[in-house]
């Protein structure tokens, strides 16, 4: 019997299992609860949820196993490390709540979940005291039981999903996976774009000589194939805001993919915005975008909104949220600085 396991960039496992030629009839749910070692109830829900397929078609949980056939599974993962998770009363902007799910804003500096050299004061640990008494009971989790289905960087604003149910849990995570949640980003770039409209498509991984950041590898030699649209919506001269449409989510997909292309997040320390990158060599402009600079000190990115379906219900949901003050403050800089050159006073570098 082969059997591979593949991790995406989000919350979730893939595994494939062959079965054995001298394999006996087996209901699938009871085959997957010896294999993976979960209970008959997590199976059920992970089947039902359409995330088991056999010969790449949608099964029940009663379809009976034959030598052969290759199934197909995407699991959620769940935060799970050794250390006990802290509660930690620690403010969450809650956008919607209900009895599967959570929609948040996430502020910029914030981690995720804890990790080495943040093992305290993380989304997380907000959650554990969020939730209280309350905390979700989700398998699959033996210690920490906080359902973050998906991740945004550290210095990254904006909106995130929270699973509170096994169902929410398996469901959400299903979509990610097949890629039908919408998730828009706005992101301030360095340079004038040349087209109003693109698509940056190609393979991206983790740099070997500098693991802390993510490369695009051009002839897919490495890493996973990673898909950004991008629409602009404000021409700042030598800055460029723009939208974005994830149909995959690599690590820093956004950053890396605009860095490769010659257009790096404005103020994005690790992929080198952090330096004047398009403009002029006039003092005064450096001085002034030095200023931008202490207004919007971390990469210009906000994950503006997100769209799913409601697992429990199949509503279409939809949330958005406005740019936080510091990448605001940075684009009023810019505009301001575009309206005195077109105004074409002398004093402006």
């Amino acid at each position: 019997m082969v059997e591979k396991d593949k991790k995406t960039d989000e919350f979730v496992d893939f595994a494939e299992i062959k079965v054995d030629g001298k394999q006996s009839p087996l209901r699938i749910d009871k085959f997957l609860n010896i294999r993976l070692q979960l209970s008959r109830n997590r199976i059920q829900e992970v089947i039902k949820a359409g995330n088991v397929t056999v010969n790449d078609q949608v099964v029940k949980a009663n379809h009976k196993i034959k030598p052969g056939e290759l199934i197909k599974v995407s699991l959620p993962r769940f935060y799970d490390e050794t250390l006990p998770l802290l509660p930690e009363e620690i403010p969450l902007d809650i956008r919607y709540e209900d009895d599967h799910l959570l929609v948040l804003h996430k502020p910029n500096g914030l981690v995720v979940h804890p990790g080495v050299g943040n093992w305290t004061g993380t989304l997380a640990n907000a959650l554990a005291f969020h939730f209280g008494e309350g905390l979700p009971v989700l398998e699959g989790n033996s210690h920490n039981r906080i359902g973050l289905v998906h991740r945004i960087d550290k210095d990254t604003s904006g909106l995130m999903v929270v699973a509170k149910s096994d169902l929410a849990m398996t469901h959400l995570a299903k979509q990610f996976f097949d890629h039908t949640i919408d998730r828009t980003y706005y992101a301030l770039v360095w340079g004038d774009l040349d087209d109003d409209k693109g698509t940056i498509s190609n393979h991206v991984g983790r740099d070997d000589r500098q693991p802390r950041i993510n490369r695009v590898y051009p002839e897919g030699e490495s890493g996973k194939w990673a898909v950004t649209h991008y629409e602009v919506v404000e021409r700042l001269y030598y800055t460029t805001l723009v939208k974005c449409k994830l149909e995959t989510g690599r690590t820093h997909q956004i950053r890396v993919h605009f860095q490769h292309e010659g257009h790096p997040l404005f103020s994005d320390k690790l992929y080198g915005g952090d330096k004047i990158v398009k403009g002029t060599v006039y003092s005064k402009y450096k001085q002034y975008v030095e200023k931008i600079f202490k207004v919007l000190p971390r990469q210009g990115l906000h994950a503006k909104s997100i769209g799913f379906t409601h697992p429990a219900t199949g509503e279409r949901m939809f949330f958005e949220s406005d740019l936080p003050a510091d990448m605001g403050g940075a684009l009023d800089m810019w505009r301001a600085y575009v309206a005195q050159r077109k105004a074409g006073k002398k004093n402006m570098p």
